[in-house]
């Protein structure tokens, strides 16, 4: 008997979503559960969609946005900064902080 773990019905999910060429497709922190390896498999296929497709896509992880057209920093439910991924992680705002912790390059504070 197989058994299902929370990443696999994300998985199910999103493969649903992804056959039908959606117009809008909303990925509510979807590559939270997932390990690295099927979230960059995830991020590959996000790539194969139509143009006509829009994306929103809600993450704590910035590999998982690194190739959006615009990235979004919210802070306390407000636009703190806006941008590409190449703009942002040079800018020394908030998403700088984010990416460099979350890619190894600045030790993590307590």
């Amino acid at each position: 008997m197989f058994q299902f773990f929370f990443c696999h019905y994300i998985l199910i999910s999103l493969s649903r979503a992804l056959s039908g060429s959606p117009e809008i497709l909303v990925l509510d922190d979807s590559s939270s559960a997932l390990d690295y390896k099927t979230d960059a498999a995830l991020r590959r296929a996000l790539r194969q969609l139509p143009e006509t497709t829009t994306t929103f896509i809600v993450s704590q992880r910035t590999s998982s946005i690194q190739h959006a057209d615009q990235i979004l920093v919210l802070d306390r439910g407000r636009v703190a900064e806006m941008g590409t991924h190449e703009t942002l992680k040079s800018a020394g705002g908030i998403y700088q902080k984010i990416y460099e912790t979350q890619s190894g390059r600045e030790e993590v504070q307590a």
